[in-house]
């Protein structure tokens, strides 16, 4: 199903479109949740600790796949809304093309650099050869990953949030059976969590993949869209680049900050292993959400009807509150609870403590995260990456060097304590870049959405 959201009330447009996301986002993240549980309670701490300590690693690789999501997205909905079918379809076999070939790239130079990379994050002796196992078939799989995430990125672009999630909600299910099939099953410990997510993101990419080729065929067109296009490849990269900057910078220094998790011994990095999947858990929910409003904003600027922007943007932080709100409950007062999934029962308290006490004091703030998440998606949406980047780079640095700080004084609190002030401030900014109205410079409404506009 193809969606102009250029027309009709955009609260319920956005109600429409982005709550198939968010679920599809829950599932994506049953993934990595699922093989940390699996791993803890059936295969000890110390699997779980060496799924926990590769984690920031496969962030990086993440990076790639998400940030080059955005960039076509981005692009396909702008072409989209100003019904540019042929541009679009130039667009889409570009953006395949140049993502299997990235995807391959990641994948050999992975390889070569997963011990290295493990080994400066000074991962402990104990775990060390489990998480370059649990490294080494994750990246065996980025070309499906990076295969999966451009697909999605391409439907919702077209307005269809409903598609990728039936191919993920199976591959979820999929990958949780072959967890526990794996380990608790065939006692295959580290390799079976890995080799579960190889097979079940693999079958969902490809399904993916050839449903995106039947669909984007049947759309009209006019004249013969090519195959591959510098020019589009450079127009998508505008937008990608920056994205994927922001993630990988995001996830750099998630690798800093593991390094310093790392010092204070398996226990916290256990600990540490689970809050941040819960972490991760909820904070991309909110980014699904505003990924949504950046859809809705970019179809409505390609379309010049700017007019509907702020009105989007406004049911975007009345949807995202619904979700970080209730979020932010469980696990401030929930988290032994949640923690406790991680962990055989009555077993390893200092893990759940460690774990208990980061979503302690990072949960109260998810809803200041979701602001800035929206505020930013409309920057996105309108090809202000600028600002975008100013925001997202600002909060990183600040968590980062904080996190240093703190450290020495308060020991791991002080690395859970940088989260919330890096969040606040970031979310100021993009606060302020939003309130201006840059995302409206450079950008023409239309005739009808000025009419439209002066009669309200």
């Amino acid at each position: 199903m193809v969606t102009d959201m250029s027309r009709g009330k955009p609260s319920a447009i956005l109600w429409r479109f982005s709550l198939p996301l968010l679920i599809s986002v829950i599932f994506q993240q049953l993934y990595n949740i699922a093989d940390s549980v699996v791993a803890g309670q059936f295969a000890g701490d110390a699997a779980l600790a060496a799924v926990g300590a590769s984690y920031p690693v496969t962030m990086i690789f993440m990076a790639f796949a998400t940030g080059s999501n955005i960039g076509v997205s981005v692009v396909v909905s702008q072409l989209f809304g100003a019904k540019e079918y042929e541009q679009m379809k130039t667009a889409i076999n570009t953006a395949l093309i140049s993502i299997i070939g990235l995807g391959a790239i990641l994948t050999a130079g992975g390889l070569l650099t997963s011990r290295l990379l493990l080994a400066v994050l000074s991962t402990p002796s104990e775990i060390f050869a489990d998480a370059v196992l649990y490294l080494n078939v994750y990246i065996l799989g980025m070309i499906f990953l990076s295969l999966y995430n451009i697909c999605t990125g391409i439907f919702t672009a077209l307005g269809d949030s409903r598609t990728p999630l039936y191919f993920l909600i199976a591959s979820s299910l999929g990958n949780i059976a072959l967890d526990v099939l794996f380990v608790a099953g065939f006692n295959m410990g580290v390799a079976g969590v890995a080799w579960a997510t190889f097979l079940a993101q693999g079958v969902a990419s490809l399904l993916a993949f050839f449903t995106l080729l039947r669909r984007v065929k049947a759309l009209p067109h006019e004249g013969c869209p090519k195959r591959f296009s510098g020019r589009m490849l450079s127009r998508i990269a505008v937008v990608a680049i920056p994205s994927i900057l922001q993630q990988a910078f995001i996830s750099v220094g998630n690798l800093f900050i593991q390094r310093l998790v790392n010092d204070f011994g398996a226990d916290v990095i256990a600990g540490y292993s689970g809050a941040i999947k819960l972490n991760t858990f909820a904070v991309t929910g909110f980014t699904a959400l505003a990924n949504g409003l950046s859809t809705f904003s970019a179809q409505n600027v390609g379309a010049g009807t700017l007019s509907r922007v702020p009105k989007g943007f406004r049911a975007g932080l009345v949807m995202v509150m619904c979700f970080a709100v209730p979020v932010a409950l469980l696990f401030c007062l929930g988290n032994h609870f949640v923690m406790g999934l991680f962990v055989e029962s009555g077993s390893s308290p200092a893990v759940i403590s460690a774990g208990g006490w980061f979503l302690r004091i990072v949960a109260p703030f998810y809803p200041v995260v979701a602001v800035k998440l929206i505020a930013d998606s409309v920057l996105r949406g309108a090809g202000r990456m600028s600002a975008f980047m100013i925001t997202t780079f600002s909060d990183l640095i600040l968590r980062v060097v904080l996190a240093f700080l703190f450290s020495g004084p308060f020991g791991s609190t002080g690395i859970w304590m940088s989260w919330p002030v890096g969040w606040g401030i970031a979310a100021i900014m993009s606060v302020v870049f939003y309130a201006s109205g840059l995302w409206r410079k450079g950008h023409a409404s239309s005739e009808e959405d000025l009419r439209q506009a002066a009669g309200k």
